[in-house]
């Protein structure tokens, strides 16, 4: 049951840090796919520690869409747990696209 306080739609962010078999199974790719599907901006990329950091805008319903298929990943990954903070949307993003940091 969703708090009273809780936006159910409407524009929102998250930052969500998903950890297990997530580097180097097309977990970027899936992640940029699965945002353009539900109509996303943000980006995602790989962290050092071998976690993947995602950071999305959109429509709050869609987005939590989004973080489901992320709790599911791709075929080859082993997602063992996914941390997402929601956050004040900031319109900073125009696409939604695969960061390549060096670390």
């Amino acid at each position: 049951m969703r708090q009273m306080c809780e936006q159910v739609s409407g524009p929102a962010r998250f930052r969500a840090l998903i950890s297990g078999r997530v580097q180097m199974v097309g977990f970027r790719a899936f992640a940029e796919m699965r945002a353009a599907v539900h109509g996303a901006t943000g980006y995602v990329r790989n962290l050092a520690g071998g976690e993947v950091e995602v950071v999305a805008e959109g429509d709050r319903e869609l987005l939590e869409a989004l973080v489901a298929d992320l709790r599911r990943g791709p075929s080859g990954a082993l997602v063992r747990n996914v941390t997402v903070a929601w956050e004040t949307p900031r319109g900073e993003f125009e696409d939604f696209s695969v960061r390549h940091d060096r670390w």
